[in-house]
């Protein structure tokens, strides 16, 4: 069997289907939904073909000579059915949103006082780990901007380690003026768009 792409929940599933062609007539790869809603998608191949599944609940089948099959399953059904491995998945990832103050890499007072909360559910998650993206408004150049989100979101990681999270669980990224809340114009100030995003998991 060949994933596709890189998925956990798909791994997990996966792993399953490992399980099951040791002990029944046929192997089963269910595809589950991914936390965030990225959609995904998983290949089963045999020798006699291959056959791609991409809507979460979704089941490829495989008879014990090799046919491959497509079926649908529900929530429910695989939480009555594999009630262990569901209960193996991680929890869904936790984003927040700090802001800054303009043109500069300093944390609004408001964001400051998030940071507590951010090394806390950090550190609640087994192996957790934070990515921080910075982000600017459309407030000067390009690369300047480049610059500046990249900069915030090394304050917000410089931050965050001083409050006691391991360096190396932190990725720090910058997007510059791409990746807006609120659409705007060139030159135009917008708070709103002047932030990092963190991604707890």
């Amino acid at each position: 069997m060949n994933r596709s792409r890189p998925l956990f929940n798909a791994l997990a599933l996966l792993a399953l289907a490992a399980l099951l062609s040791a002990c029944a007539p046929a192997t089963r790869v269910t595809l589950l939904p991914q936390a965030d809603g990225t959609p995904s998608a998983v290949e089963v191949t045999t020798g006699q073909g291959v056959q791609r599944i991409s809507q979460p609940y979704q089941v490829a089948s495989v008879s014990t000579r090799g046919a491959l099959s497509v079926d649908t399953t529900t929530a429910d059904k695989v939480r009555e059915t594999y009630p262990e491995l569901v209960a193996l998945q991680p929890p869904a990832p936790e984003r927040f949103t700090l802001e800054f103050e303009p043109g500069t890499s300093q944390l609004t007072a408001d964001s400051q006082a998030q940071l507590a909360t951010v090394v806390a559910r950090a550190q609640a998650r087994a192996g957790g780990e934070i990515v921080v993206t910075g982000h600017t408004d459309r407030q000067g150049a390009v690369e300047a901007n480049d610059r500046l989100s990249l900069q915030r979101a090394q304050a917000v990681r410089a931050l965050l380690i001083e409050r006691g999270f391991k360096a190396d669980l932190i990725e720090a990224v910058g997007r510059g003026e791409r990746e807006p809340v609120v659409p705007t114009e060139d030159e135009v100030i917008e708070p709103r768009n002047r932030r990092a995003e963190l991604l707890v998991r």
